[in-house]
């Protein structure tokens, strides 16, 4: 099995992701995505890591997290997703992995990157046209993020302090178009005939 090289740090901003083996759901239904919700609210507290952004697909999910102490995302997420993965096989009476590996983490150096992510985190809906508006998608938090949730799985400080008014941060992701749609869209407008 091979070693992660991602060093986890106390007071260091981590992009965590994964998706299921094969592509699968791993959510089936909302009870799913709630019993993840209570373990990830559970755990946090008890490892002394702060989720800034998240957001939880059918079939992935993203997690914009900060390591507080010197207890590591690594431990988190084994924690997290061991529980979680034996919940799910048990309920669905299924065996074997659930997810398609490890999960990927990618350090957040840059300040600019981190609002970004906060962003590119809370529109995979849009991008999945599985909603028309972030609001409407409730496996994220999103609608703390825009104060229109009471939810405990967001650091409301970093909020504000990063994007200021609700107003402010729904502008920012509405103005977001990530690369690859812009090309598309803009092959389509230079072959139109």
């Amino acid at each position: 099995m091979a070693r992660r090289t991602t060093l986890f740090l106390p007071d260091h901003y981590y992009h965590i992701y994964n998706r299921g083996a094969h592509k699968a759901d791993i959510f089936r239904d909302d009870n799913d995505y709630v019993f993840l919700l209570k373990l990830i609210k559970e755990k946090a507290t008890a490892f002394d890591i702060s989720v800034i952004a998240y957001c939880l697909m059918s079939n992935h999910y993203h997690f914009l997290l900060r390591q507080n102490g010197e207890r590591t995302i690594s431990q988190f997420m084994q924690a997290v997703f061991n529980i979680y993965s034996k919940a799910f096989n048990r309920k669905y009476e299924l065996s074997g992995t659930l997810f398609e590996g490890a999960f990927k983490s990618v350090l957040v150096e840059r300040d600019e990157y981190l609002l970004h992510l906060c962003r590119y985190i809370h529109s995979n809906p849009l991008e999945a046209d599985m909603v028309i508006k972030p609001e409407q998608w409730h496996y994220s938090n999103y609608l703390e993020f825009i104060g229109e949730r009471k939810g405990t799985l967001v650091d409301r400080e970093f909020v504000q302090e990063n994007f200021g008014t609700p107003e402010e941060y729904k502008a920012f992701v509405m103005d977001y178009t990530p690369p690859e749609k812009m090309e598309k869209e803009l092959r389509h407008y230079l072959f139109w005939d």
